[in-house]
């Protein structure tokens, strides 16, 4: 269950349970030598990713186009609640600094459901409809849902 309300104008939300542990997703989430394997979907590829696990510290990555341009995703974690929450946004940089080009903050709440699955709800929030509107045209859905498909392909190759 979320800790907030969804504003279905401000906020898009992937809500699944998938068969894997939420001790794996938590690590796929948290580790960058397993983030760069499932974040961004195919046939998108993550370049690199550095995270200092606490609140204030960074959440960057680097996503590469089919084409090999990159995309540079610089952002500040909010909320560490080991194997359960994950917040981060990049309408702060590292260190709680103001960001030139906010765009969207992120909730991944992680439950356990039953024997060895998770629920896995991950919200985006934003701060105007328009920036709402644009990010689900740019294939948030069908966009996190294949992320999540890849995590939980990575996960399943993974141990507790």
């Amino acid at each position: 269950m979320s800790a907030f309300e969804i504003d279905p104008k401000l906020d898009l939300r992937l809500e699944r349970v998938v068969d894997v542990e939420p001790a794996l997703v938590w690590a796929c989430w948290t580790q960058p030598e397993h983030i760069v394997k499932w974040f961004t979907p195919s046939p998108w590829r993550t370049k690199s990713v550095e995270i200092d696990l606490r609140p204030g510290g960074r959440f960057n990555s680097v996503m590469l186009s089919p084409e090999g341009q990159e995309f540079p995703n610089l952002g500040c974690l909010l909320e560490v609640v080991p194997q359960r929450r994950l917040v981060f946004t990049d309408t702060l940089l590292e260190g709680f600094r103001p960001s030139g080009k906010p765009f969207f903050s992120a909730v991944v709440e992680i439950e356990p459901e039953g024997a060895g699955a998770t629920r896995y709800t991950a919200t985006a929030i934003h701060g105007s409809e328009e920036s709402r509107q644009q990010h689900e045209a740019m294939g948030f859905h069908n966009g996190w849902g294949a992320a999540l498909d890849q995590l939980v392909a990575l996960a399943r190759t993974l141990s507790a």
